[in-house]
């Protein structure tokens, strides 16, 4: 990388760091920390939503699938643009008169102290599977900006995400937020138009993938002999299979709606009216970005090879493609067709946003899990994190441990496919939390407790099983079948429950 480049990474650090370090005087209560003390407006909210939400799988993750299978890479954007338009639509009400500031205290409420502990444990699971990927990415990203090992990059990664959300928290990741959208929305047009320019439009993008992979080596060896198999895998949104794609699509709906980070932007809003809206904003505003992850994906597909083709090429005695450029990892995607396709500045204040993107996705996801964890465990387990200044102590404390262990499994798997991730994840927290949450805030003392907590064990069991075990059917829908099975069979036995203590709110 050139100097220039180096230079516009530091011009948006320092930006963003400021905004952080400015956010981060803002904090004055436990309050302030998870949920911005309730005075956030509608683009505070859509930056706080998008902040963690259009993270590494929305950008670098969309381009790495679609180098991959095109199109169908679309479902990480699509998905949680819908999941945030049934938020905005559905839950914004009932969240916010719920009285509680996690997901789990809502669940609490209604079903009592043990299907809250084990939906808050395994919730945090499935969050911190996200946090990995974020992780993961920035690790890979770093290793792309600055010459350094993984090991160095996966501690820079952890360090860029405390600074991030440590000391702000809410206010550091809605403020961050905002300016993160303005800089990656800028990103996106850039790199959608530097693709339709370099390939002259749509039909030279298209052009360009018929004679990287029809009748060639490449192609042949991704299972493409014919235009026919190229629009199959490139042109359409079930490239994957109908059922994994849009189970895909499912899960990241579901996830939204059952992530302690994004109802945490909704607490924080000022009004009803605020919460709404800014959830419709990233319902809008969160979709377009996957369009232009998807261009690059298949501009990069078009003109380069990964580095197990080419040696596979070379093992066969065949010489490499002239013109076409070598990939040591498709994570590498995205940053890789910035370095070498965008004006040596501006690359860099792209390649700097998708640094934050990333650490964004990361700091916001990891507060969610510490904000659960605080709240849900901590306090029920020891009155000494009852007070404000003990809350906030365990919630950075445990935003840095979160961090510390995804850094650590980063070095072990440092180029997985980031999206398989965030679908698991997503899958994961929309099976244990889901259909416990909205039977509790749309069917109160339906459901008996014990089959709540049948429901909430039941739904991630089935999502793990179908994974592990190669089922042929998409996970979710194994996992969410067996938790609505329970939750109707609960509802028929009838709302047996205990009258726990209501919360208080934090």
């Amino acid at each position: 990388m050139a100097a220039l480049n180096y230079l516009g990474v530091v011009l948006v650090l320092l930006v963003i760091i400021g905004v952080g370090v400015a956010s981060g005087r803002r904090v004055k209560s436990a309050a302030d920390f998870a949920t911005g003390g309730g005075r956030s407006g509608p683009w505070l909210i859509c930056g706080t939503i998008m902040g963690a939400l259009v993270s590494s799988q929305a950008s670098i993750g969309t381009a790495q699938l679609a180098f991959s299978y095109g199109i169908s890479a679309w479902w990480f954007t699509l998905g949680s643009g819908i999941g945030c338009l049934i938020l905005a639509l559905g839950y914004v009400r009932p969240l916010r008169r719920s009285g509680c500031t996690t997901l789990m205290g809502v669940i609490d409420r209604e079903y009592g102290h043990n299907v809250e502990y084990a939906g808050s444990v395994l919730s945090s699971i499935g969050i911190f599977i996200s946090v990995l990927a974020q992780v993961v990415a920035c690790t890979g990203l770093i290793t792309v900006i600055f010459p350094v090992s993984t090991t160095v990059a996966a501690v820079l990664s952890v360090l860029l995400m405390t600074v991030y959300v440590v000391f702000g928290g809410a206010w550091g990741a809605g403020m961050g937020g905002i300016v993160k959208l303005v800089l990656l929305y800028v990103s996106c047009i850039a790199g959608l138009a530097a693709v339709l320019l370099l390939t002259g439009g749509l039909g030279g993008l298209g052009e360009s993938l018929r004679t990287a992979l029809v009748g060639t080596t490449p192609g042949a060896m991704a299972g493409i002999e014919s235009a026919a198999d190229l629009s199959a895998r490139y042109g359409s949104l079930i490239a994957r299979g109908a059922a994994k794609d849009i189970g895909s699509g499912i899960s990241l709906l579901l996830g939204v709606l059952s992530t302690q980070t994004y109802a945490q932007a909704v607490w924080s809003g000022g009004s009803d009216r605020d919460a709404r809206r800014g959830a419709l904003l990233a319902a809008g505003l969160i979709p377009p970005i996957g369009i232009a992850g998807i261009a690059v994906g298949l501009f990069m597909r078009g003109h380069y090879i990964t580095q197990a083709e080419a040696d596979a090429l070379l093992a066969a005695g065949q010489a490499l493609p002239e013109g076409v450029g070598v990939l040591a990892s498709t994570i590498q995607v995205f940053p890789t067709f910035v370095v070498h396709h965008l004006p040596v500045l501006f690359a860099g204040v792209v390649l700097g946003t998708l640094l934050i993107a990333v650490v964004g996705g990361g700091a916001g996801l990891s507060l969610g899990v510490a904000t659960i964890l605080v709240n849900d465990i901590y306090k029920k387990v020891s009155s000494r994190f009852d007070s404000a200044a003990a809350a906030l102590v365990a919630t950075r404390g445990t935003i840095l441990a979160v961090l510390a262990a995804s850094a650590v499994i980063a070095c072990v798997v440092p180029s997985a496919t980031i999206n398989d991730f965030g679908f698991l994840s997503m899958g994961l927290r929309g099976a244990v939390v889901f259909i416990p949450l909205t039977c509790a805030l749309f069917l109160p003392g339906r459901m008996d407790r014990r089959f709540a907590l049948l429901c909430t064990l039941g739904g991630p069991l089935g999502v793990l099983l179908g994974k592990f075990l190669g089922i042929p059917v998409d996970p979710l829908f194994i996992g969410m079948g067996i938790a609505l099975l329970i939750a109707c069979l609960g509802c028929a036995a009838g709302g047996a429950r205990p009258a726990p203590e209501r919360h208080k709110r934090a």
